[in-house]
């Protein structure tokens, strides 16, 4: 299994903050190293699954901008099979299999709360095995996964590793 080093994720990061950034503006960023170090460098953390490289829509820009978490409470054994149907619709973002009081979760990207409603109620509750659904609005995202690093890895690049 590969593990990034110091030095790959220095890149990681500089690629986190703009995916398209040349090679070549990332060594200059680093310094002492050549763009090509830096492709292969690249090209090997996406060969060994550690980073994906690829566009991401943002949903306010194309009118997507209600965001809501759907918990499911789903009857026994069918836990796999709804979230797998929840998975197939275009408005979920997010779908997970969940343990405690709620069996699914599912992030929903939609254009108005009149759609989030329907979709609610017209989609996920008529998913075979769905027992109930509870709905929450998300005014406001702070961080998601498109950010998202490591803990470690700002301790690392700042020479702080305790």
């Amino acid at each position: 299994m590969y593990k990034p080093d110091s030095f790959d994720w220095k890149i990681i990061v500089l690629l986190n903050e703009d995916g398209r950034m040349p090679s070549a503006e990332i060594a200059r960023k680093l310094g002492d190293v050549s763009a090509r170090t830096v492709t292969n460098r690249i090209n090997n953390l996406t060969e060994h699954g550690i980073i994906d490289i690829r566009a991401v829509v943002n949903p306010e820009k194309v009118g997507y901008g209600v965001m809501a978490d759907v918990f499911i409470e789903v009857e026994p054994g069918r836990v796999r099979e709804v979230a797998h149907h929840a998975a197939e619709f275009p408005q979920s973002s997010y779908v997970a299999c969940a343990t405690g009081e709620s069996d699914v979760s599912i992030s929903l990207r939609v254009r108005s709360i009149e759609e989030l409603f329907d979709f609610v109620t017209e989609k996920l509750g008529k998913i075979p095995g769905v027992r109930r659904t509870q709905s929450y609005l998300l005014p406001l995202k702070i961080k998601d996964l498109d950010t998202w690093l490591p803990p470690d890895v700002f301790d690392g690049l700042k020479g702080n590793n305790s």
